[in-house]
């Protein structure tokens, strides 16, 4: 904000800065050290080289004023620096080309009638700018030269700014690009996870319901009531996932649908005993409400290590254990040595470096190792405040 501030004064000082040099400058060339002695009084000169200053700092705005101040300083008083900064502005700020031309012969014009008045006035300024030799090389140096530089200078910034629009239409471009694309990738992902997964989780469903009714076992009846309800929540969970895949802008949406907490750990954990892992929780410290993500992540911590206990302990006994500290919250979900090596089932082996990452972006550490025992722990430790707004 300071910088700001300091640029945009500068930016607003320095045509009057230049309006000052102008104003000197005047002076000093009609009262003779820059340039030709004016015949009139100081009086005089100190009025048209003060117009011409103020001329010169309105110029970015106001052209005309400048234009007018350097006829009539150049044709009355031989002052030079205004005409030399209007050839300049002309070339900077007139846009077309008729009025460029116009101003041209202007020039030329007022060069005539400065020659006329020093001829008539006669004496050192008659030399100086009225033989033919000094008059076309003032004409050269106050209006041709100044021309050429302004459009050359002007000719290059409008090159610039074509090829830096250029850059930043084809950065857009590439960005449309890239977005359709993704768009498209995310879109024949979510077609083969509907195709696939979703139609497989449905005959789950379907078949464990047909168990549910016909068996007459009541434990059976209650595992496929529970494969049933799991085979649902899990269509549910993925019609949000193919909802985000399809469009990033259901995200939104998606984060509105309810989230697992700490409340529905005791759910999780019925699910997995109800298919034969037993499973003990023990709360220890100062049990309150955390934080939505601190819950959510939590969760996700005791769902993932459950998992893994189904995938490769079979039906070994596991222990979670909240921790409720003042500043953060532990989680350790273990696992007793497998009596018998579990029936292998795939899996995309990322389960657990995903779950770390989600862990370190509310600064906290997940540790996965196994046991001296043979069996396995995972351990996560939460901040309950860590850096960033928590939802």
């Amino acid at each position: 904000m300071r910088w700001s501030r300091v640029t945009a004064l500068l930016r607003a000082a320095v045509p009057w800065m230049l309006g000052t040099t102008v104003f000197l400058l005047s002076w000093a060339s009609a009262e003779g050290f820059t340039g030709t002695r004016a015949s009139v009084g100081t009086p005089v000169v100190l009025v048209v080289a003060a117009l011409s200053g103020v001329a010169a700092g309105l110029a970015p705005r106001r052209h005309w004023p400048l234009f007018t101040m350097a006829a009539v300083g150049w044709a009355l008083l031989a002052m030079w620096p205004a005409p030399l900064l209007a050839s300049y502005h002309a070339a900077v700020l007139v846009r077309r080309r008729a009025h460029l031309a116009g101003y041209l012969a202007g020039a030329l014009a007022v060069m005539g009638v400065g020659i006329l008045i020093a001829l008539d006035i006669g004496g050192v300024r008659a030399m100086n700018t009225a033989t033919s030799g000094n008059a076309v090389i003032t004409a050269l140096l106050l209006v041709g030269l100044p021309l050429t530089a302004g459009l050359w200078l002007d000719a290059r910034r409008l090159a610039f700014s074509a090829l830096r629009d250029r850059a930043e239409r084809l950065e857009r471009e590439q960005e449309a690009r890239t977005e359709q694309a993704r768009a498209q990738e995310r879109a024949r992902i979510a077609r083969e996870m509907h195709d696939v997964v979703a139609h497989k989780i449905s005959l789950l469903v379907l078949h464990a319901g047909a168990l549910e009714v016909s068996t007459p076992d009541d434990t059976t009846r209650e595992t496929a009531t529970l494969l049933r309800s799991i085979g649902r929540e899990a269509l549910v969970n993925l019609r949000e996932v193919l909802g985000v895949l399809r469009s990033p802008y259901h995200a939104a949406d998606a984060m509105l649908a309810p989230q697992p907490v700490l409340e529905d750990l005791d759910r999780l954990l019925d699910q997995s005993r109800t298919a034969g892992v037993p499973v003990t929780r023990h709360d220890e410290g100062d049990v309150r409400a955390l934080p939505s993500t601190v819950e959510r992540t939590a969760y996700r911590v005791v769902q993932e290590a459950l998992t893994n206990i189904h995938k490769h302990a079979g039906n070994a006994a596991a222990q979670v254990t909240l921790r409720y500290l003042g500043d953060h919250l532990k989680v350790t979900v273990s696992n007793d040595p497998p009596e018998r090596r579990a029936d292998a089932l795939p899996g995309s082996g990322t389960g657990l470096a995903g779950l770390r990452e989600r862990v370190e972006l509310l600064g906290g550490t997940l540790e996965a190792r196994p046991r001296p025992d043979g069996g396995f722990e995972v351990h996560a430790r939460i901040p309950v405040a860590p850096v960033g707004a928590l939802a």
